[in-house]
């Protein structure tokens, strides 16, 4: 690694800069480590926060890191996330690295002090017990918030390799939860994502064991003033009976939910040691249809896992129409060493590409077909940057006015929807 220049060679001061790779937690972790780095003047220093959800992350985690150092010879650069966490020794060898931190580390504050004596801090994320409780005044460039919920993971889902970078399942008291959710509207976020690795795995590791949909009533019953809440990714097998009735009852609870469906063919479903089925998939989606007929759905799915035929494939492409999914999040299978998938037959490169990218287009298809039902209609929009944001089921609008004033960013805006292009809605401000 390299180490800091000495004091005549000091770049200019300029404000820490986190680059978050992955999914939302990291987005929230990284407005922690942002604060953290401003606060211990930590000045000139690009925190990268790396994912390890696939090997291709991972590799372009590693490309970012070494761009990041040509274009910024004079930063104090750190590396940390999931990646960094599975193979720390492989990033303090890195010249173009400062400072290493893993995950538990990365949530600290003294990790950030700029005479930090160690500059690898990495422990066994399996022995951490707790998980470490942040208030977050805001999000940099952003409309909506990010809440961290809990942290890690109980299951063993055989192509997944996070549990060993995030730890087991650990809770944030709801209480907490309360007060940062408050000191998000008082600082004028109108809407709150709840995010973690397995937010469904909610409460078990808590006195009394509340479920997530526990937690949620107590949140928006303590906090009235929340506009909009959003969930990030359901486990269809954890949902509890809480949750449903939120979903009947709360229209502060968005009606767009992602499911960590993987796959939609039984036997896949069984070799990743997933806890549901095919038909529960297809279950939950039409409960939740009956409880809130305008709900929407997104889900996770990944192409080509081993052992996947074309018949097993064909029934995870017909799950997107008998589930009704809209927003697709398509993952072509990587082998991830150290995980039991890994030592399966695998399935021929070319194949897996090309499934992904039927699934794709599939996604794409439903979209659009989603996209067009809004057509005339008036919905609250978030506006999230000048002309653009999304409705409550998700759905990003691009105002085709010239310009909307800055007044506007952070708000609820009506908006009447002229129609859609590709996968965006266009329509008009009112008022």
């Amino acid at each position: 690694m390299t180490a800091m220049k000495s004091s005549d060679q000091a770049p200019k001061v300029v404000s820490p800069k986190v680059v978050s790779m992955g999914c939302r937690l990291n987005t929230y972790e990284s407005e922690v480590m942002r604060a953290h780095a401003r606060n211990a003047g930590l000045m000139n220093a690009i925190i990268v926060n790396t994912c390890a959800v696939t090997k291709e992350a991972e590799r372009q985690g590693l490309q970012t890191l070494r761009k990041l150092r040509r274009e910024n010879p004079d930063a104090h650069i750190v590396a940390t996330g999931c990646a960094v966490q599975l193979d720390p020794a492989r990033y303090a060898a890195m010249p173009e690295i400062n400072r290493v931190l893993g995950n538990e580390h990365k949530m600290k504050a003294e990790s950030f002090a700029v005479d930090l004596a160690q500059p690898v801090l990495v422990t066994d994320i399996m022995d951490v017990r707790e998980t470490a409780e942040h208030l977050v005044e805001g999000f940099d460039g952003r409309a909506r918030a990010f809440v961290q919920v809990q942290q890690g993971c109980d299951h063993r889902c055989t192509f997944c390799i996070i549990p060993f970078a995030r730890g087991n399942n650990r809770s944030v008291p709801m209480g907490r939860i309360v007060e940062e959710v408050r000191g998000l509207m008082a600082a004028g976020f109108r809407e709150v994502v709840v995010t973690g690795v397995d937010i469904t795995g909610y409460g078990g590791d808590l006195p009394g064991t509340p479920t997530l949909g526990q937690m949620l009533r107590r949140l928006l019953l303590a906090v009235p003033e929340l506009t909009r809440l959003r969930l990030s990714s359901i486990d269809p097998a954890e949902a509890d009976e809480d949750l449903f009735r939120l979903i009947a009852d709360e229209p502060r609870l968005m009606p767009h939910f992602h499911i960590s469906a993987q796959a939609g063919d039984d036997m896949i479903l069984k070799r990743m040691k997933r806890r549901h089925t095919r038909a529960d998939i297809i279950a939950f989606c039409d409960r939740i249809r009956a409880l809130r007929p305008d709900a929407v759905f997104g889900a996770d799915l990944i192409a080509g896992f081993p052992t996947e035929t074309d018949e097993m494939f064909e029934n995870t492409m017909g799950i997107v129409d008998e589930a009704g999914l809209t927003y697709l999040h398509v993952f072509p299978y990587s082998i991830r060493p150290g995980t039991p998938a890994a030592k399966m037959p695998q399935v021929e490169r070319a194949a897996i590409k090309s499934r992904a990218a039927e699934l794709r287009d599939k996604g794409r298809m439903a979209l659009a077909k989603q996209l067009q039902t809004y057509a005339g209609m008036t919905v609250d929009v978030l506006m999230e940057k000048e002309g653009e944001g999304r409705t409550p089921h998700y759905a990003p609008v691009r105002l085709t006015t010239p310009r909307v004033h800055s007044k506007t960013l952070g708000k609820i805006v009506p908006v009447r929807i002229l129609g859609a292009a590709e996968d965006t809605l266009h329509g008009v401000a009112i008022g």
